[in-house]
């Protein structure tokens, strides 16, 4: 696969362009290959062309690490498509309940209902997937996407790891094959409920990236990681509604439009106060030249 995850793009784009707030319908990954491979122990093949985006919208190839090969990192379309669908409907997002929890209720501690569903029952079991995040987009549950905020996490933690599951869908019409992911959400925590939103995307720590992939975790175990990641070890910004386009894509996307939701200040040894962490404006403590706190 030489074709980036923003020149790869197709019809899924345009179909989906007004449908702008799927949970954890985007997010951010500009890490260069070098460092991708440094902290995922990964190799990217000379056939893998990285593009840094803002923007990763539906539609779109991102990297990806499997558990059917993770020692290298793939391409694989944001949305999946099941191996037994007819036609190309996407999942953009693979809820941890299922059809459990329709309130998503934050407390709730039921069942895991992705074992079951249809389009999940098999991928959860057998085809689990790294999806290399910096950060993520999320918006109110109401405004959605016209009020949208840069979700990371803190002391420069990234890239990070969605837990992801992945599939293989066969045109019937041209015979393309096409290898797709999805992110498993789950219940919000009581950051992402500062925004309001009411879901979060699973976020896995270093030490069970591995064991995500290992062929031979019990369902259970499984299961047992598709919970919130702690609401402590994150933040997040308001930026402005131009992220909504999918074809939008550049730094300017995730310049802060207000202050963050939690105050974090790093005093220096020199005159100045600044905030760290992602971000560039210095209206509200940002600094202009260094977006990602480095």
């Amino acid at each position: 696969m030489s074709t980036s995850p923003h020149q790869k793009t197709n019809y899924f784009v345009s179909l989906l362009k007004y449908h702008n707030n799927p949970m954890c319908g985007r997010y951010i990954l500009i890490q260069k290959a070098e460092f991708l491979e440094k902290r995922f122990g990964v190799r990217v093949p000379d056939t893998v062309h990285l593009v840094p985006s803002y923007n990763i919208s539906p539609g779109k190839y991102a990297p990806v690490i499997t558990n059917e090969n993770p020692d290298e990192i793939q391409l694989y379309r944001f949305g999946l498509t099941p191996f037994w669908a007819t036609k190309a409907n996407i999942f953009i997002n693979a809820r941890a309940e299922g059809d459990h929890n329709p309130e998503n209720d934050p407390r709730f501690m039921g069942s895991k209902g992705i074992i079951s569903k249809p389009a999940f029952r098999k991928p959860i079991r057998t085809q689990r997937c790294l999806i290399p995040a910096d950060a993520f987009i999320e918006g109110p549950e109401k405004e959605k996407l016209n009020k949208p905020y840069v979700v990371y996490l803190r002391n420069k933690v990234r890239p990070f790891a969605f837990a992801g599951i992945w599939d293989q869908w066969t045109n019937p019409e041209s015979g393309e094959m096409i290898s797709s992911f999805v992110i498993i959400t789950t219940v919000a925590n009581s950051l992402l409920l500062k925004i309001p939103h009411h879901r979060s995307p699973v976020i896995l720590h270093p030490e069970d990236e591995k064991k995500w992939l290992s062929n031979d975790l019990p369902l259970a175990e499984v299961t047992n990681f598709l919970n919130p990641y702690p609401s402590e070890l994150m933040n997040a910004y308001p930026i402005a509604p131009t992220i909504k386009n999918p074809m939008a894509d550049d730094p300017g996307l995730i310049h802060p439009a207000g202050e963050r939701l939690i105050p974090e200040f790093d005093v220096h040894h020199s005159k100045d106060v600044r905030i760290e962490g992602m971000g560039s404006n210095k209206q509200y403590g940002f600094d202009e030249l260094n977006p990602w706190g480095e």
